[in-house]
């Protein structure tokens, strides 16, 4: 009994031991293949070890004690195994955090985009711009739109706002967004209209955005006029778009430049650390 004690806390720690390992680690392809290698071992060991328990073995009790003591053995083996490959994780993890970091391309070049047919939001001079590539039916496009909102106010005369869409093929009710939005621009709301479904989008259609054009203040035979008449323009705004999202590496929405230079900036605070970084440098 006290043997098969001391080989279920051994299986218990092995498991214990070794998912805390994965977990707590950075880890490359050569060593992780390894280790994954010992983990196949050490659970082939420790099935056979339960398996034994479970049926109680077979021969003499001499032979039985033998065979347990064979695979304690191979587990002790494995795990002596498991201990170099942590260590080697360790080692490569430690060799990694003291490379210095390198500023990813994708985050220091700076792209050429245009304004186009893009209304302007804020201060058509300002010497910083924020492009924003949405969906408007995008959940994480309504979940970061508040943060641009305080920083327009913050900054009145120092930052403008461009949105260009990137509708996504499964969000049915994104390129219908785009259209109302650029329909609203046509009366000089175009910001009313962007705030307004950025700030309720889970349930959006084609009676929803009727209410939130009534909701702005929009004359509504104009409204419907523009979007029956303007389809076709529409389409070839959203495509411009599209195109030149692709062209500058968005890959989802929201995607967010400053000056032509991709963010990760995706609430006031660090919104405010670049913005501030740039009007010091000039």
């Amino acid at each position: 009994m006290d043997k098969k004690i001391s080989v279920l806390i051994l299986v218990v720690l092995i498991g214990v031991a070794f998912g805390v390992g994965i977990v707590s680690l950075k880890y490359n392809n050569d060593v992780m293949q390894s280790m994954f290698e010992t983990q196949n071992e050490i659970l082939k060991t420790q099935k056979a070890i339960q398996k034994y328990l479970n049926d109680g073995g077979g021969g003499s009790l001499q032979t039985r004690v033998a065979q347990l003591e064979g695979r304690v053995e191979s587990m002790e083996e494995q795990w002596d195994s498991v201990g170099g490959v942590l260590n080697q994780l360790k080692a490569a993890n430690t060799r990694q955090a003291q490379q210095p970091s390198q500023p990813s391309d994708e985050y220091t070049k700076v792209h050429d985009i245009p304004v186009k047919h893009s209304p302007i939001i804020g201060k058509k001079n300002a010497s910083i711009t924020i492009v924003e590539f949405v969906d408007f039916q995008c959940p994480f496009c309504a979940r970061f739109h508040q943060p641009i909102v305080d920083v327009l106010e913050a900054y009145p005369d120092d930052v403008n706002y461009l949105v260009k869409n990137f509708p996504l093929s499964f969000h049915p009710q994104a390129k219908p967004g785009s259209k109302v939005a650029l329909a609203a621009a046509e009366q000089g709301k175009y910001q009313e209209m962007v705030d307004l479904i950025l700030s309720d989008n889970q349930n959006l259609s084609d009676e929803k955005y009727r209410e939130f054009a009534k909701k702005i203040g929009l004359n509504m035979k104009k409204f419907e006029k523009s979007l029956a008449e303007n389809d076709a323009k529409y389409e070839d705004y959203i495509r411009d778009d599209m195109q030149l999202g692709a062209s500058v590496g968005v890959r989802g929405t929201p995607t967010f430049f400053i000056n032509g230079r991709k963010t990760v900036a995706r609430d006031f605070a660090s919104f405010k650390r670049e913005i501030d970084a740039i009007l010091e440098e000039k």
